[in-house]
Formats: structure tokens, sequence, C-alpha cells
């Protein structure tokens, strides 16, 4: 599942290049106007603060955007910038959500931890329970946008809940997809936030989920008790997908139309 995964998730990105690379534009060109700002006024750490939660905010609004591009890159449709249009105001009530657990996440590692690290034992304590809720953050909130886009009728919080259940469950591939996620992050960085940039981190996350939900999908099934899950077949469940999928060679990726 794995390997089949880490194709898709090429493919899938490699299909949809230059709209994936159209909506990362945008991200840069928010985080460099949010630069911009913090260098052209006199800062203090609290205007630095404001900055960075308005600038959260705004891009965890554009995820929710993205987040319905990326589900129909998924499902090997081209819809872009309208889907991206209707999605943003759909997808409001999660988007916030996202922003308060992303904002928390870096609030924490910035300004909380180095607090109680450095104010004695029982704060050592507190920055470890600290460190925990950083790290089960960073592991469930990939699973977040996709399994929205997955199951609509669920309220943001239910959402948060199936994620940290769907990454406990899977808990080995979750950690596989933290490293990938980490080294999506440093390619981010080496192209400056092109390739594969947050619209492609989402895409792979939205591909992630999709593979997921077929062993729910036959859990739910044959197996509703849910014993012997250690023994889903995914050679038969993700056999349509590969068929999608196809061989490809380097030759059809450049020149498709050969």
């Amino acid at each position: 599942m794995i390997t089949f995964f880490i194709k898709k998730a090429f493919f899938d990105g490699w299909d949809n290049l230059l709209g994936m690379v159209g909506f990362n534009l945008v991200y840069v060109v928010l985080f460099i106007l949010a630069l911009a700002l913090v260098s052209a006024v006199e800062s203090s750490t609290a205007f630095l603060l404001l900055v960075l939660l308005v600038s959260l905010l705004v891009i965890s609004v554009m995820m929710g955007g993205t987040a319905g591009v990326t589900f129909n890159y998924s499902n090997y449709s081209r819809d872009g910038f309208q889907a991206f249009r209707e999605n943003v105001g759909r997808n409001m009530r999660h988007s916030l959500l996202y922003f308060f657990a992303i904002a928390v996440f870096i609030v924490n590692i910035m300004f909380t931890i180095p607090f109680y690290l450095a104010s004695g034992s029982v704060g050592m304590l507190i920055s470890v329970v600290l460190l925990w809720l950083e790290i089960l953050i960073f592991l469930c909130v990939p699973y977040y946008f996709p399994l929205m886009n997955l199951l609509p009728a669920d309220r943001p919080f239910k959402t948060a809940k199936k994620c940290m259940i769907i990454a406990a469950d899977n808990l080995g591939f979750t950690i596989f997809f933290a490293i990938y996620n980490i080294i999506c992050m440093a390619l981010t960085v080496f192209t400056l936030g092109i390739i594969p940039g947050v619209t492609g981190m989402q895409l792979a996350a939205q591909d992630a989920m999709k593979l997921l939900m077929f062993k729910y999908d036959w859990i739910e099934e044959t197996n509703p008790e849910g014993k012997e899950r250690k023994q889903v077949p995914w050679a038969d469940l993700l056999y349509e997908v590969k068929v999608k999928v196809g061989p490809r060679s380097l030759k059809s990726m450049i020149f498709p139309w050969k």
C-alpha cells in the first residue's frame, strides 16, 4: 500500500503540475507579504505574533479551498479555480479549527515550551506534556482536510476526532507519512515553496486518505466487527485504482500525447 501511495502521489502531482504550482505561488506571495509587513514596521514580539496569526488564518482559509482542488486532482478531475472558490466558503468552519490547531502548534514551539523549559522541574513536566501534544497534532493534522472531503457531513470536531482514530489505527503508515511530509517540507524549502508546496502536500494527503478509506469500506462491508484487521486484502482493494494509474514511463510522462 505504501509503495502504491508513493506512486499515485507522484503521478497525481505530475499530471496536475501546472495547477499545483499556480496555487503554490499564491501561498508564496502570502508568505512574502507577511515578511514584508514585518520588515516594514518596527516590530515587537506582540506584533510578530499578530502577523503570524493573521497570516496563518489567511493560509488556513485558503487551504480549505485548495483542499477541494486536490480532492478533484486525486479523483482525476482538473477542476481548479472553480473548486477553490466554492470550497473556501463551504469549508470555512473546518478551516477555522485547522487554524486553531496549527496556531497552538506554533505558539507552543515558539513561546510556551521554551517558557516552561526555563521554569524548573514542574515546567519540564509541562513541557513534556506539550511536546506530546505537538507530536499528536503533527501526526493527525495531515488527515484533516482529506477526511473532511471524504466525509463532508461531519462537523469539524468530529473530523478531528476521526483523524486521531485513523492515525492510531494505522500507526505504521502514520509514522511513515510523517517522515514523508518532513521530506516534502524540505523539498518545498529547497524549491522556495513551489514543489511540492502546500498544494502538493495536500494532494499527497488526499491520496493517502483515499487509499486508507478502502480499508474501512472493506471492514464495513465484510468485517463489521473489526476482526482480522491485519488481513486487509490490499491487492484486491487497490486493483481498480492501480488500473487507473496504470503503467507509466518517463516518455509517457513527458510526452503524454505519444
